[in-house]
């Protein structure tokens, strides 16, 4: 290979190494600001605006606590707004209204000058979600639940979607409900000579455990989305325990096969890990 051609591989390298670095790190950063920013707009700030709306109930409801703590409008103030306005010091109604619009201009700048209370959005949903989760614990929750979840698939889209969010979120959150992984085994599938990777889910059918005896549930995820794949019946002795566990399992799958764990690698190292093969590459920089 001549002097040219060999340039811009050794060029290559060291971008390539860069890319294998920073991007992990970058995406996996970049997701997080994006899931907050979701989480920020579409949960915490309709939150923060009720409460908002909240505030400017308190003086048709509590004038006395507006006045104590000096939330509504001084009288000057109100004075020279409806001079402003227009409005005569005999319209009760409209010097109300006013009143009541000076108040919640006054909430919403308050807000805007302590930007720490927008976490108090975030605050109340986490406590939503926990006394949620409190409620669904007891027999009355868990009946409302089972009621709910029977109106949300009557209807007749919802019932196309729901089933498997709930799924896909059992599987990724639920304690209870998500398929038990009893341990990871390697069983030879597609065929023979082949070996995947797959997660013991129980017992198989009685029907064919008449026919199979000693037989087993394994799940097969594909790559590399894991929540899909097959589902086989094997004998147990057919199958290969495999010392790694459900989450390393996962990532495997998810990588197709990039990401071993070290403790099953043959060299020791990371497959990530490039440094022994430019040791006896001739054209490594």
């Amino acid at each position: 290979m001549s002097e040219n051609e060999s340039k811009p591989k050794k060029s290559k390298r060291p971008f390539l190494r860069g890319l294998a670095v920073l991007l992990p790190s970058v995406l996996t950063l970049w997701l997080i600001v994006k899931a907050y920013q979701f989480i920020d707009s579409a949960i915490a700030e309709p939150i923060n605006r009720g409460i908002r709306l909240g505030f400017t109930q308190i003086p048709n409801y509590f004038p006395s606590l507006a006045d104590t703590f000096s939330m509504g409008p001084t009288p000057e103030t109100l004075k020279n707004a409806a001079e402003t306005a227009n409005i005569s010091s005999t319209d009760e109604l409209a010097l109300k209204e006013l009143a009541h619009e000076l108040f919640a201009t006054s909430v919403d700048t308050w807000w805007i000058e302590h930007p720490w209370m927008n976490a108090l959005g975030l605050l109340v949903a986490a406590i939503i979600v926990y006394m949620c989760g409190r409620l669904v614990g007891g027999f009355i929750g868990r009946a409302l639940y089972r009621r709910i979840e029977k109106i949300m698939v009557a209807v007749p889209v919802i019932r196309k979607v729901y089933p498997y969010i709930k799924q896909l979120v059992d599987f990724l959150i639920a304690d209870d409900d998500k398929p038990k992984f009893s341990r990871v085994v390697a069983v030879e599938y597609p065929r023979k000579g082949i070996w995947s990777v797959g997660f013991m889910t129980g017992n198989s059918l009685s029907t064919i455990e008449s026919q199979l005896p000693d037989s087993i549930t394994v799940f097969i995820p594909s790559s590399p989305t894991p929540f899909t794949g097959y589902t086989i019946t094997v004998q147990k002795k057919d199958t290969i325990d495999l010392p790694i566990t459900v989450e390393e399992a996962i990532r495997f799958a998810v990588s197709g096969g990039v990401l071993v764990p070290d403790h099953q690698s043959l060299t020791g190292l990371p497959r990530s890990e490039p440094a022994k093969m430019d040791e006896t590459n001739p054209e490594s920089d």
